[in-house]
């Protein structure tokens, strides 16, 4: 048999085809092997699994097919003639997932330190092509140290053709990254652009400059973690969606994501058979939610009691509280969940609420999931911050991709809907196929307090009583303008409905809207707010 030195010269060729397979043998086994195993126990030493076994825990056993093993570059100099390993430092490949195709590409950090060159990021664009030409989605394992420093602008265009294809596959097919190490510079662009990221607490970080930049530029001292890390991310900055302590729960994670999302934007979510009955009745929801609009509760549990098997899948989890974006399933089929939670600033909307349901809202369109609404909304947040912020664009982002959404869209009003916040989250004004009301719901343009003090005030100043007469005031407008059948009696909702009867009720009206079919206005493209 003859084996390949990592410059590629060998001792001998092989003289027949039973050669020929030895030595393929050989170098497959090279390349699966990796460099060394003092490098695989550098990175176990991290906490951090290898390419391969990170592959191993996302896809099926032994569904993986790798593509281009024996890739290697073809640089010279800075001492890289004299090492080439094989795959480069990435692994590419599909396989599958519940038995649904998945194509994968995870960076190898034993390998060049996961750092992109030419070969490698030639071999990324390939099996993004592969994938969205397949229709099914991607997800890269990324732990690399950014561009490759010895192949110079090389490496920098290989990021500009990730990002290309980033791109043009949004929408298309569902992309995933999930960070298990280092991510810095340009190539942390990939992920922001991508459908989910994910991260592991202590292991993995992504910045635009690192610690010693920002020391050096502004004087300021921070770590790693501190500047980057999941935690940051998830509840600060919310580039990351989700955020676990170690690689085998969070690989576990994305295969539960994928499994609630469809192979592309031509097909409908998978559905799975469910125990749960579509006609359970609900009654504990009667408790769970105050008629009383100024006491809070946890909309999660609201959640809960209307999913199959209470069961579901919280994307932001950790930042912009005050709003829930889930996807759940009703009677097995996948559903999108935007909610406001009281429970954190009343549930009112603010900036960093409107950009998360207005991402989710788009993504959830985009790969045909039903858009179910839950609306316990006292308004937006007032404040300075927030208007010199750009409140009203950032707001507009969520009424936009509502309004832009062609799936199948239902909305319910637990309790308070009030002013702009009302019509921003998928009211019958704006497009939704279907609004329901529970008997506890408020609609109206504010609450009874601001509105008495607004319409009556030259009564109230010239009462002789002026807070029992803004009381009177406050009873009269709610009994006017604010009780629960208001709105219904004007067509503004469907149907005012017993809440144990939510779910049901909301499992009936998907399957009608099922096969629901609405077009957009010819265009290029819309022009959202930024």
């Amino acid at each position: 048999m003859t084996v390949l030195d990592e410059a590629g010269s060998s001792a001998g060729e092989p003289t027949d085809a039973r050669g020929r397979v030895a030595e393929l043998a050989g170098i497959r086994a090279q390349a699966l092997a990796g460099p060394s195993e003092k490098a695989t126990e550098a990175q176990h030493a991290k906490g951090k699994l290898t390419a391969r076994e990170r592959i191993a825990l996302l896809l099926d056993e032994g569904s993986f097919q790798e593509v281009e093993q024996l890739r290697r570059h073809r640089a010279t100099g800075f001492g890289l003639e004299a090492k080439k390993p094989y795959t480069d430092g990435v692994i590419t490949g599909w396989g599958t997932v519940e038995g649904r195709t998945v194509f994968v590409y995870a960076h190898d950090f034993r390998i060049f330190g996961g750092a992109l060159g030419e070969a490698h990021a030639t071999k990324i664009h390939k099996i993004m092509d592969m994938a969205i030409a397949a229709g099914a989605p991607l997800v890269s394992l990324n732990d690399g140290a950014g561009a490759r420093i010895q192949e110079g602008v090389s490496a920098l265009a290989g990021y500009g053709g990730i990002f290309q294809r980033n791109t043009k596959a949004s929408g298309v097919i569902p992309q995933i990254s999930v960070m298990l190490g280092p991510c810095a510079g340009g190539a942390a662009y990939s992920p922001a652009l991508t459908d989910f990221v994910f991260m592991v607490r202590d292991t993995s970080q992504m910045f635009i400059t690192g610690p010693d930049v920002v020391r050096a530029v502004t004087g300021e001292e921070i770590s790693q973690n501190g500047l980057g890390g999941a935690d940051v991310h998830a509840e600060t900055s919310g580039v990351c969606h989700f955020a676990y302590d170690d690689e085998e729960t969070c690989l576990a994670e994305v295969r539960y994501l994928i499994a609630m999302l469809p192979q592309n934007n031509r097909e409908n979510p998978p559905v799975t058979a469910c125990d749960d009955p579509a006609d359970r009745r609900s009654d504990v929801l009667l408790d769970l939610v105050p008629a009383d609009g100024n006491r809070p509760y946890d909309m999660a549990k609201v959640i809960e009691e209307l999913v199959d098997d209470g069961d579901y899948l919280e994307v932001h989890e950790r930042w912009a509280r005050n709003i829930i974006c889930a996807l759940a399933r009703l009677d097995g089929q996948v559903v999108g969940i935007v909610a406001n939670q009281p429970q954190t600033l009343a549930g009112v909307l603010d900036i960093e609420a409107s950009e998360k349901a207005a991402r989710f809202v788009q993504m959830c369109d985009a790969f045909n999931i039903p858009i179910v609404t839950l609306l316990d909304v006292p308004g937006f947040l007032p404040g300075v911050d927030q208007e010199h912020g750009g409140i009203i664009r950032h707001g507009a982002k969520l009424l936009y991709a509502y309004c832009n959404a062609t799936v199948p869209r239902i909305s319910l009003i637990l309790r308070k809907a009030y002013g702009g916040a009302y019509i921003v989250m998928d009211s019958q004004s704006i497009g939704a196929d279907l609004t329901y009301a529970w008997p506890t719901n408020e609609i109206a343009v504010m609450g009874a307090e601001g509105a008495a003090n607004v319409i009556f005030r030259r009564q109230i100043a010239a009462a002789e009583d002026p807070e029992a007469m803004r009381a009177r005031m406050v009873k009269e407008y709610k009994a006017e303008l604010m009780h629960p059948y208001y709105a219904a009696e004007r067509g503004l909702v469907d149907d005012v409905i017993d809440p144990a009867e939510t779910r049901s009720v909301l499992i009936n009206s998907l399957s009608m809207l099922r096969n629901k079919h609405a077009d957009l206005p010819s265009r290029k493209h819309g022009n959202p707010p930024q």
